[in-house]
């Protein structure tokens, strides 16, 4: 099943539902066991920041780096500091509700996904902006390589 445009995919609406599914107190522990589940970096990526695109938008360093497969399947990978679990704790969100799908879906994710999770208060203003497989190289503005199309590899 996939989602419609501006609807969430299976896995990002279960996650919005174990958000909504408990109280306001309860949320931002959720949030903090989305933080200890993030997978740690491919050996390829560990210590080599310069591989990754910042998220600039973010007050703690979050980095990200993203491959489309020859199948056009979409794997994410995130270096944020246990030191920062809230900021760890979304890109665990994104990486569970995200990592493995095609980007056309994760395209169809509308970019204020996040207020379903009722964390508005944590990110205020923001909103993510997710990778295409249209070229080789998905840029930014700025011309900076965000997504490559390469093997997948663990």
């Amino acid at each position: 099943m996939t989602a419609g445009p501006g609807t969430l995919n299976p896995r990002l609406q279960e996650i919005a539902g174990d958000f909504g599914a408990v109280p306001d107190k309860e949320r931002l522990q959720l949030l903090l066991e989305f933080s200890e589940e993030l997978p740690p970096l491919p050996a390829r990526y560990a210590g080599h920041q310069d591989l990754l695109e910042q998220v600039p938008e973010c007050q703690s360093p979050l980095f990200l780096a993203v491959e489309v497969d020859h199948d056009g399947i979409v794997h994410l990978f995130f270096d944020a500091p246990r030191e920062a679990p809230t900021t760890r704790g979304f890109a665990g969100i994104l990486h569970a509700g995200l990592d493995g799908l095609g980007a056309d879906e994760i395209l169809k994710t509308p970019a204020e996904f996040s207020s379903q999770l009722g964390l508005q208060h944590l990110w205020p203003g923001s909103s993510a902006r997710y990778a295409s497989n249209e070229t080789d190289h998905s840029r930014r503005p700025n011309g900076r390589v965000i997504a490559r199309r390469v093997p997948h590899e663990s």
